[in-house]
């Protein structure tokens, strides 16, 4: 069979179980998820073995830290993801639920209701958590889902689809409702990316290589999420240990992820005192610092930043530092380089911080907190299956009801129209 045939027979799988799987009850649904995190739980060694391969290979390979560490299966990772699964299967189904309703002059009553999107195309790269939380929230919303992980990990994403996949299908979800795609063939994406009469919404997950490819080449709809270049300001009000507290683990944390902070803003009036601070703070996680010539004037031996640094996501621990003269310089650079994903103010001048709320145009915006809260486990969705950076249809952590449409459903007494 070659690529073309082999993904098409995936995708019509997927198509004739999202007609059983957009009508499943809530309790099978749930069932399911519950069974599906206990067999991970199960197989937690295997899970692990495999997950080796992945990692020996990528060690082989040259992979960075921050890739080794998406990577990373162990059993604190994996009891994660298992509870995730049962997370989501707490939360309130929304499939059914009426967002409005109203009877028009006709007598006619019309509800707007929540639907599955059908099925969902994931293409990501190498953090094979992904396996589980996409298939996890596209169960909960009712839709059937395409998996398509980076060859990184294919070893870690074929093991954990496996066990989820038998999992569900034995707890009364359709054959077919999770399709996990082998071949890592780019090939294989060309052909998932032009599938319309099967696939209903692409979403992909990783750098800006990928998600570019994905948007400039698809012809299914694409939800793009995000590639993330955060900035913290510090504002001239900020308080100090609260500031380099927030920077330290927005930048440190996971600095791999895209809610991870690349630029850091300084208001001109604190530079002097705060950036030094700060550095002996940073200092302790290796951080290397690229700042513009007021910041390099301040702080000794570290690099100048280029252009190219104000637009980077390092996803490593790197940051980029900027001395502003006002609130609106920060703002305007935020404008000039943001991705529109995460962004934050540490001050404690109210006005700043709502001019700043106001002012600043991205999926999250944050007063006197670190943007690596950005993440739909930590906003309460359960998990998440991307950060979308755009505006239509969802923007920010995209929960069950992200992943969900609508349709008008209308009840009459025969009424014809005149």
């Amino acid at each position: 069979m070659d690529i073309r045939e082999y993904v098409i027979e995936k995708a019509k799988a997927a198509k004739e179980a999202s007609r059983y799987m957009n009508c499943a009850h809530s309790s099978t649904k749930d069932n399911a998820l519950r069974a599906m995190a206990q067999a991970l739980m199960d197989n937690i060694d295997n899970i692990i073995q495999a997950n080796s391969l992945d990692m020996e290979k990528g060690e082989k390979t040259g992979l960075s830290k921050g890739m080794l560490d998406r990577l990373l299966l162990n059993r604190k990772r994996i009891e994660g993801m298992a509870s995730g699964l049962s997370k989501i299967a707490d939360l309130q189904d929304p499939i059914g639920e009426a967002i409005r309703a109203w009877k028009t002059p006709d007598n006619l009553t019309i509800s707007q209701i929540r639907v599955p999107l059908g099925v969902i195309g994931i293409i990501y790269e190498a953090r094979p958590n992904v396996t589980v939380d996409a298939a996890g929230l596209c169960i909960k919303s009712g839709n059937t889902v395409i998996l398509r992980g980076g060859s990184e990990a294919v070893n870690s994403n074929k093991a954990i689809a496996d066990i989820i996949s038998s999992a569900g299908v034995k707890a009364g979800l359709p054959e077919g409702f999770l399709q996990y795609l082998e071949n890592t063939d780019r090939e294989a994406v060309k052909v998932l990316m032009r599938l319309n009469e099967y696939v209903d919404v692409l979403i992909p997950r990783g750098g800006a290589g990928l998600i570019k490819t994905v948007v400039e080449n698809s012809t299914v709809p694409v939800i793009e999420t995000g590639v993330g270049n955060c900035h913290v300001f510090v504002d001239e009000s900020a308080n100090f240990d609260m500031a380099r507290d927030i920077v330290i683990n927005a930048k440190t944390q996971r600095p791999a992820v895209c809610n991870a902070m690349e630029t850091l803003l300084v208001h001109s009036s604190i530079a002097d005192k705060f950036l030094p601070y700060l550095k002996e703070g940073l200092d302790k996680y290796n951080v290397e610092l690229r700042g513009c010539r007021k910041t390099a004037a301040i702080l000794e031996n570290i690099k100048e930043a280029c252009e190219e640094d104000w637009a980077a996501e390092y996803l490593d621990l790197i940051m980029a530092v900027k001395v502003v003269d006002s609130l609106e310089e920060a703002v305007d650079h935020i404008y000039k380089y943001s991705t529109k994903h995460s962004e934050a103010i540490i001050t404690e001048n109210y006005s700043n911080a709502e001019r700043f709320l106001n002012e600043v145009d991205a999926a999250a915006v944050y007063v006197n907190a670190s943007t690596r809260f950005t993440d739909g486990g930590e906003f309460g969705f359960g998990g998440e299956i991307g950060i979308s950076t755009q505006k239509l249809h969802a923007r920010g952590p995209m929960g069950i009801k992200e992943l969900t449409s609508t349709k008008y459903v209308i009840h009459g007494q025969g009424q014809v129209r005149k």
